[in-house]
């Protein structure tokens, strides 16, 4: 029994009415601190580990899961696509030649990447063909100088279809007339939309074309698609041992990689950022405990002289301290899973009720606020939210264990 009343004692005065209001305040600014805290912490996490799946499944539905190169370029590139092809994880592989240009028209001057592609191949490793607005990428025919290019890049340009654009490389061209920028001009044929950063960089021409501009004697590798993006890196260091040292092999990790590691550390700033919340209202514990011991002296000098020891006493509000952690760090995980869940149904009743169209689609590539609320993050912030609320109470409590009773009681 006298092992029960340290936490029958500790749970009493949780809920025990106080002679000092000003107590109950804190503590009720303590539970409601560590309840948002940990709400916003599960909400904003939700949030960020949605872009990160939009951004990679976006991102990586147009940019190849894999690159195969040689220098000065791939000699026979249909021999290579069949030899890689009988990698079992390996679906498709396509050719391309892919430089830096600048593309110009009446708006303006646009720095874009400039790929040429076969339209047939091309198809089996990238959405784009998927996501056209106007045209296909069967538009794109040999000789005629054809080009397609994303819709925000043709929107920033005031382009429609069948204008025709000046496409400026960074190479020289030398004759009679003096040194001049390499330039073609191309006809609009096809703009696409996939809702990533490529809508405002990317452009497309087919193959044989690019050759001819770029005056190279071939492609300059493939494009690789294989069944799992997150197995992309050892299927394609599996294709490189095959292949051998000629060939530079690459996975998207490896091009794209900075990216995506911006946005985990980006993760991590906000999350400890926002954990000062719970570390705020950790201190609030720490505040009301200190004024529940000066306030409970004579109710502690009477329980040691009733026989409770130091380290009883100690548990007492150690208890009572958790007790508000616990509730708070529970309250505020149901609500974070809950508005994590329903956080597009909240965000479309604000946009009803208010007529303001929140996240327009004109603007950002993600018309809406995408969640994944994942468990392992729920555990790891209320674990942390659990253990900061106890580290809080030990304070207060290794006081209210240091009272004497024969002191505490001298002016009762």
């Amino acid at each position: 029994m006298l092992k029960n009343i340290p936490l029958y004692i500790g749970l009493r005065y949780t809920r025990a009415r106080r002679r000092n209001q000003f107590i109950s305040f804190i503590s009720a600014f303590s539970l409601i601190g560590m309840a948002l805290g940990v709400m916003s912490l599960i909400v904003v996490l939700s949030v960020m580990n949605g872009f990160d799946r939009e951004m990679k499944q976006r991102i990586l539905s147009v940019v190849p899961h894999g690159f195969i190169d040689q220098q000065p370029y791939l000699e026979d590139w249909n021999a290579t696509s069949l030899r890689i092809a009988e990698h079992p994880e390996v679906i498709a592989s396509a050719p391309y030649l892919s430089r830096f240009a600048m593309v110009t028209y009446e708006r303006g001057v646009e720095s874009i990447q400039l790929q040429g592609i076969l339209p047939e191949a091309e198809g089996k490793v990238s959405i784009v063909d998927q996501h056209m607005l106007v045209g296909s990428l069967e538009r794109l025919q040999p000789g005629e100088f054809g080009i397609i290019m994303g819709s925000l890049l043709a929107r920033s340009l005031g382009l429609a279809p069948g204008d025709k654009v000046t496409l400026t490389l960074p190479d020289i061209s030398i004759t009679m007339a003096g040194v001049y920028p390499r330039t073609k001009r191309f006809t609009l044929v096809g703009v696409f939309e996939v809702g990533a950063e490529v809508d405002q960089t990317l452009a497309m021409i087919h193959l044989d074309d690019a050759r001819r501009l770029f005056r190279a004697s071939g492609p300059q590798g493939l494009h690789v698609k294989v069944n799992d993006i997150y197995r992309a890196g050892p299927v394609m260091s599996e294709l490189a041992n095959q292949l051998g040292g000629d060939f530079s092999v690459k996975d998207w990790s490896q091009t794209q990689g900075s990216l995506f590691q911006a946005v985990k550390m980006e993760k991590i700033v906000i999350a400890t950022l926002l954990s000062i919340i719970i570390a705020v209202a950790a201190f609030n514990i720490v505040s009301s405990l200190v004024l529940m011991v000066a306030d409970k002296r004579s109710d502690i000098a009477v329980l040691r002289t009733l026989g409770l020891t130091s380290r009883q006493v100690m548990a007492i509000f150690v208890v009572q301290g958790s007790a508000v952690g616990f509730i708070g760090t529970l309250i505020g995980a149901v609500l974070g899973c809950v508005l994590a869940l329903t956080l597009n149904s909240v965000i479309a009743s604000i946009q009803a009720i208010t007529g303001v169209q929140i996240f327009d689609p004109n603007v950002f590539f993600i018309s809406y606020l995408p969640s994944v609320l994942l468990v392992d993050d729920v555990l790891r912030i209320c674990l942390t939210a659990l253990v900061l609320s106890v580290l809080a109470t030990l304070y207060p409590a290794w006081r209210a264990a240091q009272i004497e009773p024969a002191e505490a009681l001298r002016y009762e």
